[in-house]
């Protein structure tokens, strides 16, 4: 899993790793941002920090990952927004 979370407290810290790619976005880390930011909504906790492993906080879309697609799969509604078509 690209995100982890730490719950210290009513402190949670989100953590996007994936140093490989300096963290950049993919759907699977999107879709667990989403799901780590919709348990801390639920929950009682009153802080959430969203950290960066590796020394790099986002570096925007994985475009190795865009590359990757085809011209259906950019069509995805996971994935159509960061992709021409």
């Amino acid at each position: 899993m690209t995100i982890e979370m730490e719950k210290t407290d009513h402190v949670w810290t989100v953590i996007h790793n994936r140093p490989e790619a300096r963290n950049a976005m993919d759907p699977d880390s999107a879709d667990g941002l989403v799901e780590a930011f919709e348990a801390f909504d639920k929950s009682d906790a009153k802080v959430v920090v969203l950290w960066g492993a590796g020394g790099s906080f986002c570096a925007g879309w994985d475009l190795k990952f865009a590359a990757s697609l085809s011209a259906e799969e950019r069509t995805d509604t996971r994935t159509h927004l960061f992709c021409d078509s």
